[in-house]
């Protein structure tokens, strides 16, 4: 059994359940302690049978083992190892990839151990949010090309060092690409060709909206015990090994602070990065003011489930919206409110007209161009280019870059680092925060009548207003007033045996 460091000892019951024990043997374990780097040669040419590309899964849940399928539909590429602190997990895609591909793949616990395995061309990382960074930056130091899902990071330091960590070993060949499907996506790059030429007049804003139903996660009346298939000390990973508070263990860590980023941060990265795409803008915003709250329900969430993000790029600002309620009633069978057509989407903005998704409108909504959006199609078929074409001229091909994945996370993170060290006020004082301006007051208006047509009254809830607050992008750290609070939350704390090197 490998040894870990020490935990709580109410959990350490769960490291030498007789079930872990049994389905592991024969896998592959070993004492992990600290992070330890290979630096091994990343190969475009893998050395697996029959010239395939040896990929690993690691993270094999509901996303994950949708890269596994993904990849078992892809020829050339074979499902080389599964890693998974949940056993069941790794033991129900185990079976799928034997059926399908005919071997089975190795299995691992422990993401360390894997990544020093010198038989794995390429690691798809679709766990929890916080271990996002981590796992990508090791396995890139072993000489692994990196398929990482959105959000790239759990804060912004740690994106960035992902980044540099794509600098050095992009050297190397490696690459490092992220979750961000709509960048491979032929229609949205006619789209952003096509409005360089301003058939609609100049921009004046660029939305990303993230209308998606959130029903309540439940409240717990006491701590939970982790999963007995779940191996909570690697799960927690760079966390300290917190009770778990939450009825379903899998997933809804999405809505708490310590492993998620709420859906500005979960879904929000892909609209943002469209948003931001449109714009031309390459860094982080140069200031952010977020208001939002966790409405309708009393639950063990953390995170908001309503909230908008300003963000005053020059000369044109973006802006996001997430709602987790329904239109109305606070009944889901009345669906989502949506925004120019778009629920989970794009709408930019022009002196005459929009786009919204697919389409292109005029200023009175008449439907002028459709443009063919497919969502994403071809994203992992771009990452095994890349990794069999390699890197020319010191550039990744497909522009699908960490740092692409970084800015469009980052911007998520700000928006919550604002909405974490706000205060509750009232609509007036919401307002006020807002300082006249009137797209923004515009944006804040309709988020109180969201609230009120779900029987909300923003007078007894409040809303959470965040500060404004002002950015670096060079330096990506917070400057002006309430800098030093706001940059406590730039970077978290690593736990021993899972920590991020400042020099990777």
């Amino acid at each position: 059994m490998s040894t870990f460091i020490a935990i709580n000892s109410n959990f350490t019951n769960l490291m030498k359940t007789p079930t872990r024990r049994k389905f592991l043997k024969g896998s592959i374990l070993g004492a992990a302690g600290a992070s330890t780097f290979c630096s091994l040669p990343a190969s475009a040419k893998p050395n697996g049978a029959n010239g395939d590309l040896r990929i690993a899964v690691i993270g094999c849940g509901g996303r994950g083992g949708g890269h596994v399928n993904a990849c078992l539909n892809q020829k050339g590429v074979r499902i080389a190892a599964l890693c998974d602190a949940d056993y069941k997990h790794n033991e129900g895609n185990s079976n799928n990839v034997a059926k399908k591909q005919g071997s089975k793949p190795k299995l691992y616990e422990d993401y360390r151990e894997l990544c020093a395995d010198k038989d794995i061309d390429g690691v798809m990382i679709a766990t929890p949010n916080h271990l996002h960074s981590l796992i990508a930056i090791l396995a890139a130091q072993n000489g692994k090309h990196v398929y990482v899902e959105k959000p790239v990071s759990h804060n912004i330091w740690e994106g960035r060092k992902l980044v540099e960590t794509s600098e050095k070993y992009g050297k190397k060949g490696v690459i490092i690409q992220h979750g961000m499907q709509r960048r491979s996506d032929a229609g949205w790059r006619e789209i952003m060709e096509w409005i360089k030429d301003k058939p609609l007049g100049e921009m004046l804003v660029s939305r990303g909206f993230c209308y998606k139903p959130r029903k309540s996660i439940g409240k717990v009346d006491k701590p939970q015990q982790p999963p007995a298939e779940v191996n909570y000390d690697l799960w927690s990973g760079p966390r300290e090994i917190l009770p778990v508070r939450r009825g379903r263990f899998h997933y809804d860590w999405h809505w708490q602070r310590a492993y998620g980023n709420g859906d500005i941060g979960n879904q929000g990265p892909h609209q943002m990065d469209v948003a931001r795409w449109a714009l031309g803008q390459e860094k982080c915003a140069p200031n952010v003011l977020s208001i939002g709250g966790r409405f309708g329900y009393d639950d063990d969430g953390d995170t908001a489930n309503t909230q908008i993000a300003f963000f005053d790029y020059k000369p044109v600002p973006l802006i996001f919206e997430v709602r987790g309620l329904p239109e109305k009633g606070l009944d889901w069978g009345k669906g989502m409110s949506n925004y120019k057509g778009a629920r989970v989407g794009n709408v930019i903005e022009f002196e005459g007209g929009y786009v919204s998704e697919s389409k292109a409108y005029d200023k009175n909504g008449k439907s002028m161009k459709k443009f063919g959006v497919t969502n994403g199609r071809g994203h992992l078929e771009n990452w095994l280019a890349a990794i069999r074409e390699g890197i020319k001229d010191g550039k990744h091909q497909h522009e699908l870059t960490a740092h692409t994945g970084h800015i469009s996370a980052a911007l998520g993170h700000m928006a919550n680092i604002s909405y974490y060290i706000g205060t509750k006020t009232t609509p007036e004082d919401c307002k006020a925060a807002l300082k006249g301006d009137r797209m923004k007051q515009e944006v804040f208006d309709r988020f109180a009548a969201h609230l009120d047509n779900n029987g909300i009254d923003i007078n007894k809830a409040k809303a959470t207003t965040g500060p404004l607050l002002s950015f670096d992008p060079d330096k990506e750290q917070f400057i002006g007033d309430l800098a030093d609070k706001a940059n406590k939350l730039v970077k978290e704390n690593y736990r021993a045996g899972f920590t991020i090197p400042e020099q990777v």
